[in-house]
């Protein structure tokens, strides 16, 4: 059944545009018969689905017809169920039915109310089912209906079953065994246009076979396809005189039975005659006699495994206009095979000359008989050669396909090859693989009118240097696509094809082609579509477009152009886009891309797609896409964006139609989604395909492999507190930071500083004046003997006009015992200053009576009046127990540690004067 579809369409594809109701007739009718296949390539589904008013419920094992469907649906698809029966009550909740599909079901009768309940039906297809018998009452209420099919059941017709159908224009009733064409007895089907009798068991052709047919006036299709017809009785066909397309297709007829055929077809207004698969291997030369007088325009020969044409075999279709002659094996044409064809317009010969025995040979001269033909295929034809005058005579030739084609002569392509055509006003030229190895110079100079050029999938290995494409001066389309990627290009290719506006090269290129200076493209001013895709292409000028000032779409993808946008390109990044102003769509998908110029689509204010899938983009800037203002696709499928920001995003979306966004690792966090999910929500004049299920989280965990749409935005509060807060506490814990580290590594110094700033505005003493009068030294020193040599260096230095240290041996009064000497001194000095180091605290004379009598002075005369100087870091348990001192005793500034850096000793002294200048008296 699809076979017959396609021929039926490939016959009214060629027919006058005056039959264009019967072509969609026709159509209407393929599109019943192939309905069962579409429905087989659907998914699986689980329920009817309703739109447009249409319910489709097919292949859903249903034993019975919905009752919960829309009860205004106009259309009802119920094939491929489990249907034995079709009750009229159960459609009676659809009145307004005009289409139903019973097809494929178990049906066993068509119920007689069916169109009493569906007063408004006009197709009923009931395909493949077992209905026996139908009479004139199951369809007397029918009146309405203008296409029945009733293909594949076990028919048995009697009387005048279609009678009622005044209004039916499509009767399908093949594939039900009949064993005669007649459909009854008495006159019925008045407006029937198409009527399908094909695999049935009749073998004649009875004179009144279709007198039932004799005031359908309107029959135009008659389909008896694959019938074993073997006799047709004289006037079998007059009963439907106004015949124009027969189709006998698999009929296996033989010669004798097609002779007889046309001959009774003379009295029809036959128009178009497909014989496919008749058995016709050798076509005589008086096959077609009998449609001398008739206006048969179109002939349909193809597979039927011909040989030999004789000559003169066409000689009396004289107004043919198309003729089919593929998939045969004829071994041979020459001067007469195509003779009487003075009005062809259309020889369809693919496959039809193939290599079996020996090669086929086409004479020269072969075609000269036709004049008028404007469009001749040769495609997957095997010829031994094209000569000098193989296509001589063809003078209103305007399209020659050799595509998918082996001839020797065009492996190297010269200045006579097509010397034949140049009578012809050739305008498209089709050399689609066809082994082509080199172009000469002027190779197709005689094809001064052609406009298109395809030279796809071959293996040219050549530097184009202008001279191939001679006299091409009215060219408009090179195809040079697939060709090994062995083609250079050089400044001067194109500058014969000045008219050049598509131009494709795609998997062709060496990957230095485009690399020349000047462009090899500068001469096509004309150019709208540039190709130059899967070339591995990965340097390119910045002036390689210039002067495409009319160039609109530009195919890029599958190269290698990353390094040409990288900011670390030397040079810089190449704008080569910036000559391209009017481009409107633009693919780069597949260059390993990681980056893009803020200034790379600049000035591309026409671009309405552009494509950038399967690329390592990550990191957009933000002012990117803010020049493409007509923007309408945006491909980014299969790149490694994480984030959706509004601003990158916000001004392409907001015109754009078709968003393909999809396997990408988004990062499903507020500040990476929150803007993009709003978006997909609110808009409605966005396509997105596959967004649930290809739009999908990547971090973090909690989303991991679950679709953006499942993000919860809600949980996405007002960040601008939160961020403010932020940046408050962030400040904080840095300043405490730094002034930690500060203080650590430099306190000192400040410190230094500090007391120097203070101290020479307010001096070094806090202690009144009368206070310093009462005693004769500043402080009394107390250390170890083996510090007296660091006291000397380092204490003693310190003593001028208004600083005096006593030390033991330096002071101790003269002619008094030792122990008074020390109370006595001890009482004359303002503070006690211990050197403290591991030596003082083992010194038994210190320990059990200078520290002894320091500490009970001092609580005696409550007075804070101890200095301590550490020299070694000595543990508080340890300075405890000897000395009977805690640190915490003492004010901080009366605790001082010699430093072990050189710089910091002028700090420590500063530090000692001022300990020695503070008051003894006890702070509140």
């Amino acid at each position: 059944m699809p076979l017959a579809c396609t021929l039926m369409t490939r016959v009214f594809e060629t027919m006058h545009a005056t039959r264009s109701l019967l072509s969609l007739v026709v159509i209407i009718t393929c599109d019943l018969m192939t309905e069962k296949h579409n429905c087989l390539a659907s998914q699986k589904k689980t329920s009817c689905s309703v739109q447009d008013g249409r319910a489709d419920c097919s292949h859903l094992s249903l034993t019975a017809v919905p009752r919960d469907l829309p009860k205004g649906i106009t259309s009802l698809d119920v094939s491929h169920n489990r249907l034995k029966t079709i009750p009229p009550a159960s459609l009676a909740l659809y009145p307004g039915l005009r289409h139903l599909n019973v097809s494929y079901n178990s049906i066993t009768r068509l119920e007689r109310g069916l169109c009493q309940t569906l007063p408004l039906l006009q197709t009923l297809n009931m395909e493949h089912n077992v209905v026996h018998v139908l009479e004139m009452e199951d369809v007397s209420h029918c009146t309405n209906l203008t296409q029945l099919v009733m293909a594949s059941n076990k028919l048995q017709l009697h009387g005048a079953p279609f009678s009622a159908l005044q209004s039916l224009r499509v009767l399908d009733v093949s594939k039900n065994k009949l064993q005669s064409a007649s459909l009854g007895s008495q006159p019925q089907l008045p407006g029937l246009v198409s009527l399908n009798l094909a695999f049935s068991y009749f073998t004649t052709l009875k004179k009144d076979d279709f007198s039932y047919l004799s005031h359908s006036s309107f029959l135009r299709v008659l389909n008896i396809s694959s019938v074993p017809l073997k006799t047709l009785e004289p006037g079998c066909f007059k009963p439907i005189s106004g015949l124009r397309t027969l189709i006998m297709d698999g009929s296996q007829m033989g010669t004798n039975v097609i002779s007889k055929l046309c001959s009774e077809l003379a009295v029809t207004a036959i128009d178009a005659l497909s014989l496919q698969k008749t058995k016709l291997i050798t076509l005589p030369k008086a096959a077609f006699a009998g449609l001398q007088k008739t206006n048969i325009t179109f002939l349909d020969l193809s597979r039927n495994t011909m040989g030999k044409i004789e000559g003169g075999a066409f000689s009396s279709l004289s107004r043919l206009q198309t003729l089919i002659l593929s998939d045969n094996n004829i071994t041979r044409l020459s001067n007469d095979t195509f003779q009487g064809l003075n009005s062809l317009k259309t020889l369809q010969l693919t496959k039809a000359l193939v290599k079996s025995h020996r090669i086929p040979i086409i004479e020269d001269f072969s075609f000269q008989p036709l004049g008028a033909l404007e469009s001749l295929i040769l495609q997957r034809t095997v010829v031994h050669e094209i000569t000098e005058h193989t296509f001589s005579g063809l003078t209103s030739l305007r399209e020659l396909d050799l595509s998918f084609s082996n001839y020797t002569s065009l492996k190297i392509i010269t200045n006579k090859t097509f010397v034949s055509l140049a009578g012809s006003p050739l305008t498209k030229l089709n050399l689609t693989w066809t082994a082509i190895a080199k172009i000469d110079p002027g190779s197709f100079s005689v094809l001064r009118n052609l406009t298109t050029l395809v030279l796809d999938f071959n293996f040219i290995k050549q530097v184009l240097t202008g001279r191939e494409f001679e006299g091409l001066d009215q060219v408009e389309e090179i195809h040079m696509s697939v060709n090994h990627q062995t083609v250079g290009l050089s400044s001067t290719s194109f500058v014969n094809v000045p008219n050049l506006r598509i131009l494709t090269l795609g998997r062709s290129l060496t990957a230095e082609a485009v690399n020349v200076d000047p462009s090899p493209f500068s001469p096509l001013a004309k150019l709208t579509v540039l190709d130059l895709s899967n070339n591995n292409i990965a340097n390119i000028r910045v002036n390689m477009l210039e002067g495409l000032v009319n160039l609109k779409v530009l195919m890029l993808q599958h190269n290698n152009l990353a390094r040409v946008w990288k900011s670390g390109n030397l040079g810089g990044p190449v704008l080569f886009l910036k000559s391209a102003e009017r481009l409107t769509t633009l693919h780069m998908d597949s260059n390993g891309l990681d980056e893009i110029p803020a200034e790379a689509l600049s000035g591309l204010g026409n671009l309405r797609e552009i494509s950038l899938a399967n690329n390592l983009l990550n990191n957009l800037q933000n002012s990117i896409f803010d020049h493409l203002s007509s923007l309408r696709v945006l491909n980014l499928q299969k790149n490694l964006l994480t984030a959706v920001r509004p601003q990158v995003f916000q001004a392409p979306l907001r015109n754009l139609s078709l968003l393909l966004m999809d396997r990408n690792p988004f990062d499903c966090t507020c500040e990476s989604m929150v803007w993009f999910v709003k978006w997909l929500n609110s808009t409605n004049g966005t396509r997105v395909p596959g967004l649930r299920d290809q739009y999908l989280c990547n971090t973090p965990l909690a989303y991991f492999n679950r679709s953006v749409m499942v993000f919860d935005t809600l949980s996405c509060k007002d960040m601008t507190p939160f961020q403010a807060l932020y940046i408050l506490s962030s400040t904080v814990v840095i300043t405490l930071m730094v002034s930690a580290l500060l203080v650590r590594f430099q306190g000192w110094r400040i410190q230094f500083y500090w007391n120097i700033l203070i101290n020479r505005a307010l001096g070094f003493s806090d202690a009144e004046v009368e206070e310093g009068r009462e005693f004769e030294y500043d402080a009394y020193v107390i250390h170890a003997e083996k510090d007296a040599s660091w006291v000397e260096r380092r204490i003693a230095p310190l003593e001028n006009d208004m600083c005096r240290f006593c030390l033991e041996d330096r002071d101790s009064v003269p002619g008094m015992s030792k122990l008074e000497s020390i109370v006595d001194n001890m009482r004359k000095s303002r503070k006690i200053l211990f050197v403290v180091t591991e030596t003082l605290l083992r010194d038994p004379w210190c320990r059990r009576f200078k520290a002894h009598h320091a500490l009970h002075q001092v609580i005696e005369a409550s007075r804070d009046s101890v200095v301590l100087v550490f020299l070694q870091d000595v543990h508080d348990f340890k300075l405890s127990r000897s000395l009977f001192l805690r640190r915490g005793m003492l004010r901080s500034c009366c605790v001082l540690d010699w430093p072990v850096h050189k710089e910091r000793v002028p700090a420590f002294h500063q530090k000692l004067l001022i300990a020695l200048g503070m008051t003894n008296r006890l702070q509140e």
